[in-house]
């Protein structure tokens, strides 16, 4: 029987989670595959390049002597959006020995020729923070440093972002480049299923419905608990998710949010479930509560 993980309430994840919720959908490996990699792979299957990072599009804000990340700084593009800016990128920085890729979900792969001796910071880090302290760091960093302010140069008034400013949308002021790794390694095989729009666990499916076998598998939803778009969430994902649960199908379900991790059995489904408040809440309970219904 297996596990079937499922993160919600708008956060993306952190490396640090990703590595125990890939080992639901391949039990067997010890590492972590780059991020990037991964993303790349998903795009085309192989990209022409020696080292990629996810470019993911935020948009700063910027004071009197600090540029932050606000909390909500992680932008959401149309693929239409990822597909105009991946085109006018590789125009516009063309011979610089890169190129811009538009993954699963409209995510944004950045292939370099070389490798890059640098390291950088999951944007779901640094989100709520002043950039300084998470800009990249090592060898190369001062390219990418200097990359990243041109791409901000790029997108001042950009065709994308008066489109989405006369929509009453956010505009991109930036692309965080992070999660390197080389683009040539060959991605391991899984046993289970994925779903959401993780840049990481996207690149080994896209589910669009709760598998009528079940078996392993992890979900990343970025809808917030109780919005409106929460019921299509818990009828696609929860709702099927327990009756897999119930029948023997799986024989955990683990749902998450921020640092909270419950881990429900088939004893405890109904009693969790079945709360006076709405279940979610109780994401807000103390780590000595939650142990209780583990």
């Amino acid at each position: 029987m297996s596990v079937v993980y499922i993160r919600f309430a708008a956060h993306r994840l952190e490396a640090r989670h990703r590595s125990p919720q890939f080992r639901v959908i391949a039990p067997g490996e010890k590492t972590l595959p780059p991020i990037a990699a991964a993303a790349a792979c998903a795009s085309s299957g192989t990209l022409p390049g020696a080292w990629g990072f996810i470019a993911t599009p935020v948009c700063f804000s910027a004071g009197m002597s600090t540029v932050t990340m606000p909390g909500d700084g992680l932008v959401e593009l149309r693929p239409e959006e990822a597909a105009a800016l991946a085109s006018d990128f590789n125009r516009t920085f063309v011979d610089a020995g890169m190129r811009l890729s538009v993954g699963r979900s409209a995510i944004l792969v950045c292939v370099f020729d070389r490798v890059l001796q640098v390291t950088t910071h999951d944007p779901e880090a640094v989100a709520g923070h002043d950039v300084f302290a998470f800009q990249p760091a090592g060898t190369d960093a001062p390219r990418l440093r200097r990359l990243m302010s041109e791409i901000e140069m790029w997108l001042f008034d950009h065709a994308v972002n008066r489109a989405r400013t006369a929509d009453g949308r956010r505009s991109v002021t930036g692309l965080w480049l992070w999660g390197g790794g080389s683009t040539g390694r060959t991605m391991p095989l899984v046993q289970g299923w994925t779903a959401g729009s993780d840049p990481f666990f996207s690149a080994f499916g896209q589910a669009t419905r709760f598998p009528r076998e079940a078996g392993p598998g992890v979900v990343v939803c970025i809808d917030q608990p109780g919005s409106d778009t929460w019921p299509e969430v818990e009828q696609q994902w929860l709702t099927p998710a327990l009756a897999a649960l119930q029948s023997g199908l799986i024989k955990r379900l683990d749902l998450s949010a921020a640092e909270r991790r419950f881990s429900i059995g088939k004893r405890a489904a109904l009693r969790f479930w079945r709360r006076a408040r709405p279940w979610w809440e109780s994401f807000d309970m103390k780590g000595s509560e939650m142990h209780d219904i583990q």
